[in-house]
């Protein structure tokens, strides 16, 4: 009894340790958003360059994501994990240590590929750790960490840039990295489903590298690019369209794949990477539209905006759990997935509908609507990808699974950027279209504010200018305001068009106690 006590316990240690792990890598995620003018000014650097600190992360995570199970195998899901944490925590050091742009971007690349087993081996270390019978509530546990990672990333950030300095973003990891290490030292297991790698596929990796590469840097730096009109971004385009096509075309016919792409072939996996990269579209889009729509234009704080998003988190750590509940239960995941992505959409509806007088209460409200539909969405998917996999398979299939999230993410930042500045050069000429010297409406608003500026001692031409000014002011702020309201009209919009994949989904396994091969300790 003593014994199976014991058990218990660590099991648990253990599975707070790596959802930990799993949130802390998630957290640097995001949580370098809200501090690169601090970043730009101290390092001397421009921002343009210190948006690499973003993006070299970003490239490294989404490289070594779908490596992950070939890592775990080759090396020993221990030894890979455990020197995983090591890496990251390191890095961490040496990125709040950095003295320029690109020993901190160096670091934070060499951060992300640490960060990388912390996502898919931490999920598959919670999967095991839960009986067969109740792999929804791991699911569950595990969504919590995916889900607030992201979330409280900006929040973090917000309040570390505002009280202290920068450097502090990346030293809080070193505490628990560390102790995450020691926790796994002593009660890691090694993995009952390695399988021994017979021979290393250096092709299929050194493709993976260049084509996930040039893909993932196209994306974060296409739109800071002019995408097209820079050389460098169709050279990416190019090198990213070939090495992807002979990947997929490697990995398929070789017998000892880096990544094995044939477990697409199974419907429950595909249909969840599907319905998984859209959600990550809206899970990072909109973590990413929301803080920088009210900083800019309801000048709100990097503190306040990260403020903003707690109420949603703390709701959707109990959708989270509840989810698990339900889907224990016997609810169709379909149903719990249709409500997510209702749940989801009425938010994009609702912010779509703001103006510069809403109120902080109002868009935490509309976030908690946002944070309900991902909890909706997270279990049920997160589920789906491995229920009819076997066991040997369920590491890739996580792995797989979770870099198509990523991918989401990527995806969908870089066309909402494209898609916002667009929209601005559309609305500003409607606007402008209509400020014209017929218009009564703009004389008198100018008069006005000439009047204004005149009774403060300005001479009548510069009175003039200023009121232009105002009215220019005026114009650039409901441009931008317009465009921020159509983005999520466009983020709704693809949320909606996705619908038709639940008809797949509900001609799958509809019982929600499936029966996933995990091997039990």
């Amino acid at each position: 009894m003593k014994s199976e006590t014991e058990n218990s316990w660590k099991r648990l240690i253990l599975i707070i340790t790596v959802i930990s792990a799993a949130i802390m890598e998630l957290i640097d995620t995001s949580i370098v958003n809200v501090a690169l003018n601090h970043m730009s000014g101290n390092l001397g650097a421009t921002l343009e360059d210190t948006s690499w600190v973003i993006t070299s992360y970003g490239i490294a995570n989404v490289i070594i994501i779908p490596m992950t199970s070939f890592l775990t195998n080759n090396l020993g899901r221990r030894n890979y994990y455990i020197g995983s944490i090591i890496l990251f925590t390191l890095c961490s050091f040496m990125c709040g240590n950095a003295t320029n742009i690109w020993e901190l971007v160096a670091f934070r690349f060499l951060q992300g590929i640490g960060g990388g087993a912390l996502l898919s081996v931490s999920a598959m270390v919670v999967y095991e750790c839960f009986p067969k019978e109740k792999q929804n509530i791991a699911s569950a546990l595990f969504g919590i960490g995916v889900f607030i990672g992201p979330t409280i990333g900006p929040t973090l950030g917000g309040y570390i840039t505002d009280n202290y300095s920068w450097n502090w973003i990346f030293y809080i990891n070193i505490p628990v990295g560390i102790l995450a290490a020691i926790s796994c030292f002593r009660l890691l297991p090694e993995s009952p489903t390695r399988q021994k790698v017979k021979q290393i596929d250096w092709p299929g990796i050194i493709l993976l590298i260049i084509g996930v590469g040039s893909l993932q840097t196209l994306l974060e730096r296409g739109e800071t690019e002019d995408w097209f009109a820079t050389r460098y971004i169709i050279w990416l385009t190019v090198a990213a369209v070939i090495s992807l096509v002979l990947f997929v075309y490697r990995e398929l016919t070789t017998p000892y794949p880096v990544v094995k792409i044939s477990l697409l072939k199974n419907p429950s996996l595909s249909i969840s990477a599907i319905l998984t990269f859209i959600t990550g579209v809206g899970m990072f889009t909109s973590i990413y539209l929301t803080p920088v729509f009210v900083q800019r234009l309801l000048g709100f704080t990097p503190s306040l905006a990260g403020q903003m998003l707690l109420p949603g988190s703390i709701v959707a750590v109990f959708a989270l759990i509840i989810t698990g509940k339900l889907l224990q239960k016997g609810v169709p995941p379909a149903l719990i997935v249709l409500l997510g992505f209702a749940s989801f959409i009425f938010f994009n509806y609702s912010m779509s509908r703001v103006d510069l007088d809403v109120s902080f209460t109002a868009i935490s409200i509309n976030l908690i609507y946002r944070a309900i539909g991902m909890a909706l969405l997270t279990v049920p998917l997160s589920t789906l990808a491995i229920s009819s996999l076997e066991a040997k398979d369920m590491a890739q299939g996580t792995a797989i699974n979770n870099m198509m999230r990523q991918l989401g993410g990527s995806f969908g930042i870089s066309i909402i950027n494209t898609y916002i500045a667009r929209q601005m050069a559309q609305h500003r000429m409607d606007l402008l279209s209509h400020l014209t010297p017929e218009n009564l409406n703009v004389s008198q608003r100018l008069q006005s504010y000439t009047a204004l500026f005149q009774s403060k001692g300005f001479a009548l031409y510069d009175a003039q200018q200023k009121a232009f000014g105002v009215l220019e002011k005026t114009v650039v702020k409901q441009t931008a305001l317009l465009s921020y309201l159509d983005s999520y009209i466009f983020i709704g919009f693809a949320f909606t068009f996705s619908l038709p994949l639940l008809l797949i989904f509900l001609r799958k396994k509809r019982n929600t106690n499936t029966v996933i091969p995990v091997s039990d300790h």
